[in-house]
């Protein structure tokens, strides 16, 4: 048996992606870039949305995108069959509400809700380092009720 081992090299283009954000700012718009190479050795590159097709022109500073969110420290808070209330939790993050037996009032900007028993409800922030739930959120239960309110806030 004999042969001869080896590579083939076909002449083409070679191009290679990267996810990077356009931040003017006020804003980080995530755009890709493409690497090409010719068989000859010249770099060329070309932006384009998300889609790889439709053309991009970068407004600000270009940067790596970040691929996870930085950690966040956060403190977790509990209070059970208490009258609760936003205003007095500066720096919540988020908030859940259970119902166990009977209703429950919860006032908001849009008006009041009863929750009946079993129910639950949950808001929270905007998905950003120092987001933070703000406006009217009050929640009081109706005589023999029982209810769980559970929050996170900033320390």
């Amino acid at each position: 048996m004999s042969g001869t081992a080896g590579s083939i090299s076909m002449p083409g283009v070679d191009a290679e992606f990267v996810l990077l954000c356009d931040d003017t700012g006020t804003a980080r718009t995530p755009f890709l870039r493409r690497y090409s190479t010719s068989p000859a050795g010249a770099v060329t590159t070309t932006d384009t949305g998300l889609d790889g097709a439709t053309p991009y022109t970068v407004a600000g500073t270009v940067t790596v995108c970040a691929t996870a969110a930085e950690p966040v420290e956060l403190a977790v808070h509990g209070a059970q069959d208490t009258a609760w209330s936003l205003a007095d939790q500066p720096g919540t993050v988020s908030v859940t509400v259970v119902v166990y037996t009977g209703s429950v009032s919860v006032g908001t900007g849009d008006g009041t809700l009863t929750l009946p028993a079993g129910a639950s409800l949950t808001w929270s922030a905007e998905d950003e380092p120092s987001g933070t739930l703000t406006g009217l959120l009050d929640v009081t239960g109706a005589a023999g009720a029982s209810w769980q309110v559970i929050w996170t806030a900033r320390p």
